[in-house]
Order: structure tokens, then sequence, then C-alpha cells
């Protein structure tokens, strides 16, 4: 091994991940500088990756229960865009299979929007099935942001197909005849939650950068309908659009408008 270059060192080991690997015990003596720096450089990778891995296991731990329990089909079910002034509220719902093996996958709000647009599509092509609920912001005046919700979610979990034997969801009861846990911060606990999170937000974040086609004072590409002090700035200047929801006490303030 201590005929290896460095170039060849580093080449090596971007192809190990595990730290009882022999060719990298046996790099542990080589004196080169740049070797033990490349050990460095690999030792935190692969410790990085492991912990991934393992906290990545963990946010299994509740779809397994359930297999285990011979629940083929587990859903988990999320939404955004409960607080946003202006847009629709949105669901996903997503039931992974048992071999689901993409460990970046994690509460949508802890990704980069990058890492979220790259996931997004991997999730779809690797789901057994995924469904799509939107109430608009006619409907959430209509019906309160909490009951627009469980509208959103009810849709997206009867999009499935086949429909699931259990539903992991994110603190919501939804109103479909099929057996629910709920958890808090559940996006951050069940990776099919997780999976439903990253699918809901592209999906709306996709919606809102068209929309900022119509309406480009707003910034909704940057705010995605929050209530930003650039989105509060147009909404006082040119008053609210007809996405906006004029029950959300910031518009019906410059509802006149």
């Amino acid at each position: 091994m201590t005929k290896l270059t460095i170039k060849d060192v580093k080449q090596l080991l971007e192809s190990i991940n595990t730290l009882d690997d022999p060719h990298l015990l046996s790099l542990k003596d080589d004196p080169r500088k740049g070797v033990q720096a490349a050990l460095n450089t690999a030792a935190h990778r692969i410790n990085k990756h492991q912990q991934a891995v393992a906290e990545f296991e963990h946010r299994l731990k509740y779809e397994r229960s359930f297999w285990h329990k011979g629940m083929q089909y587990v859903a988990g079910v999320d939404e955004v865009g409960r607080g946003p002034l202006a847009g629709p509220v949105v669901s996903a719902a997503v039931i992974l299979p048992h071999d689901f093996d993409l460990i970046e996958v994690n509460d949508s709000k802890q990704l980069t929007p990058t890492l979220r647009a790259k996931l997004a599509p991997k999730i779809k092509a690797e789901a057994l099935s995924i469904g799509i609920g939107l109430v608009d912001n006619l409907g959430i005046d209509q019906l309160n942001i909490y009951q627009a919700t469980r509208v959103a979610m009810k849709q997206a979990v009867e999009q499935l197909d086949p429909q699931p034997d259990e539903i992991i969801v994110d603190a919501m009861q939804i109103p479909v005849p099929i057996r629910q846990t709920r958890l808090i911060k559940g996006d951050a606990k069940s990776i099919s939650v997780s999976a439903a999170s990253i699918v809901a937000k592209v999906y709306r974040d996709h919606l809102m950068d068209e929309y900022a086609k119509q309406y480009p004072q707003y910034d909704f590409p940057h705010n995605a309908g929050y209530g930003t002090a650039k989105h509060l700035a147009a909404l006082k200047e040119y008053g609210p659009t007809p996405i906006h929801r004029m029950t959300f006490a910031p518009v019906e303030k410059f509802s006149k408008k």
C-alpha cells in the first residue's frame, strides 16, 4: 500500500464505507502527511454516512413495526402551506416499499430546496403509490385552515392505490376509515411522513413559482406565500391577489386596496 501515490490513496478511500476496511487499516501507519490527511477526510465521511444510516433506520421504526404486524401498505401523510397568506394548502400521501433506501429522506424543513428537488422524483420512482390533495385559498376561507388541511389529506389518501392498511400522519386526524397513528413532528420521526413532506413541499413550491409569473410583485419564489417583509410591503402597496387568503388577518387588513 505504501507504493500507492497520494492520488491513488484518495481514489481508493472514496470507495470505502466502513472504518474497519482492511485497506483503510493498512494505511494508518503510512508516514506521509497527505495520506494521513486523506484518512482523516475519509473517516469523517464514513462517520457521517454511518450516522445518516442509523438515523434513517430509526425513522423506519414505525413502518417496520406495522409491517411486522402484517400491515403491508403503510402510508405517510403530511401537508405544507397552513401558514402562508396566499396559495393552497397541499397534502401528500406516500406508500413506500419495504426495501426503500433513500437515506437522505428527512423532514422537508431540514433539507435545502436543491436536495428536496433532487429527492422528490426519486421518491416518486420508488414509491408504491402517491396521492396529492389540494384546497385552494377560496376553500381555506370557506372552511378554515384546519378543516381545509383535513380535506386535502383526505383527498391525498383516497388517491392511493392500493389503499393503506395503516396511516402515519403528522399530528392530524384524517376523516377516512383507516387506522391512524398520529405523531407530533411526524415528518421527522417517520420516513413515510418525511417522504410525503418532501413531495408536498416540492409540489406546492412549483405552484407558487407559477403564480409568481402572474403576480411578480409578491416575491412568491422566495416566500412561497408566507408573510415576509417584502410580501407584506407588496400587499400594502397593491392589495391582495385572487390567490390570497382573505380571512387571514394581514390580508384582510389590506383587502380594501
